[in-house]
């Protein structure tokens, strides 16, 4: 099948899939699953070949989807437990009813968390801290899922995370050239988002103004050996997963594990909570493995090298030296419909390739390529995405027409910093 009819079938899979979503037509876990099969037979595969492919998606989102039903077990285990409860009335007692406050602790408190670089840990962490106070304030949620999706999308261009770590050995550079550079637009990036989250928190505080809540006195703990237990417990599961000793995956069930028996002692009560717990670790693992199908069709099949064959061959001579910028701008919408691993090593170095014919470097191209983390922290196709909004309790929809303005305009803050400091170039 020629390239051109590739590329056309995979714009065509992509834009039914995200039109059938945003429109609630399908499920994202129907639409992830049928779609790619159905434009997989139309691109000609047999079914032991597709097969095939879904089978390498799985085992690609596999160790994901078993991170995040796990660690969705775990810290809501620890939630029931009362581990944040002492932490979550220090919150209330410092807010003392004030919105602007809150929201504006959340965005500190999620820059900090996410210095691992580590988004689903983020989610875990600051929702499972921070949901409760939004609920008994009432603040709107998808105010937190948007702080969150932003916060996480700057830090996760940090030198020791996956998007940086991809691009590095994908384009073969020094980290220390790929990454200094552009600190001076991430920090312009930390202050756009302490300005949305201060915006966001006057309109809260002046939609439900100072809220006089009965703000709980710090009681004693009942069990003091377990609570500290616990978290002496949940303080070593953050330092392994922070120094990456074990899979991520491995440490949250090593984590449950132990959590059970040191709560739980009785199988029958182990039981019980891990059903209490279950549903919706399995809404956000299956989703996880659809995702894995959809992804390993689009590659499999050629699709993806197609598109970005397509997307190269199409830009003007006389656009050639603004590459750096053109590939800041369309990394919004590369790394929303791909996902980074396909992006980065299916699109960029193509790109990268191209750019060299046009005087501009593989690093500068490097540089740009990062700056859509930000926008495809709201991809359907990121796992992490729905652990968010599953711990959160807000709709896929919700989440993506509140937040994606917002993430957009991150991005572009990067971009204008990064041109001002010569991080990337532009040419008139």
């Amino acid at each position: 099948m020629s390239e051109t009819i590739l590329a056309l079938l995979g714009l065509g899979m992509i834009t039914t899939f995200i039109t059938l979503i945003m429109t609630k037509k399908l499920s994202p876990l129907v639409a992830l699953t049928l779609i790619p099969i159905l434009f997989g037979l139309f691109a000609g595969v047999g079914g032991t070949e597709l097969g095939k492919m879904m089978e390498d998606g799985l085992k690609a989102t596999a160790p994901t989807g078993v991170l995040l039903m796990f660690g969705i077990l775990y810290f809501g285990l620890m939630f029931e437990v009362g581990l944040f409860e002492p932490l979550i009335i220090k919150i209330l007692q410092f807010a003392k009813g004030d919105p602007l406050k809150v929201i504006m602790g959340t965005c500190v408190l999620s820059l900090i968390v996410a210095l691992d670089g580590d988004g689903a840990a983020t989610y875990l962490i600051i929702v499972g801290a921070m949901l409760p106070i939004y609920k008994r304030l009432e603040i709107n949620p998808l105010i937190l899922t948007a702080i969150l999706t932003l916060c996480v999308g700057i830090m996760i261009k940090l030198p020791w995370t996956g998007a940086n770590a991809r691009c590095l050995s994908a384009l073969n550079l020094n980290p220390t050239e790929l990454f200094n550079p552009i600190i001076p637009s991430m920090l312009a990036s930390i202050v756009w988002v302490l300005f949305v989250a201060y915006y966001f928190g006057l309109k809260e505080r002046k939609r439900l103004g100072i809220v006089h809540i009965e703000i709980p006195e710090s009681k004693e703990i009942t069990n003091k050996k377990i609570y500290f237990t616990n978290l002496l417990l949940t303080i070593v599961l953050i330092v392994a997963l922070v120094l990456g000793l074990l899979p991520i995956a491995i440490t949250f069930m090593i984590g449950l594990a132990i959590a059970l028996i040191i709560n739980f002692p009785s199988l029958d009560d182990q039981r019980k909570k891990l059903a209490a717990h279950a549903g919706s670790a399995l809404s956000v693992g299956s989703m996880v493995f659809a995702a894995g199908i959809f992804t390993g069709i689009l590659s499999g099949t050629k699709m993806l090298d197609a598109m970005a064959q397509s997307f190269i061959h199409i830009i003007p001579d006389s656009l050639g030296p603004n590459m750096g910028i053109i590939t800041g701008l369309t990394s919004m919408p590369f790394t929303y419909f791909v996902s980074n691993d396909a992006y980065f090593y299916g699109i960029v170095p193509l790109t990268a390739a191209t750019a060299s014919h046009f005087g501009v470097t593989a690093v500068e191209i490097g540089r740009a390529s990062l700056l859509g983390q930000s926008v495809h922290m709201l991809s359907p196709l990121v796992a992490s995405t729905y652990l968010l909004i599953g711990l959160a309790g807000v709709s896929f929809e919700a989440h993506q027409r509140f937040t994606l303005k917002w993430a957009v305009a991150t991005t572009l803050v990067m971009l204008l910093v990064s041109i001002l400091t010569g991080a990337i170039s532009i040419y008139f």
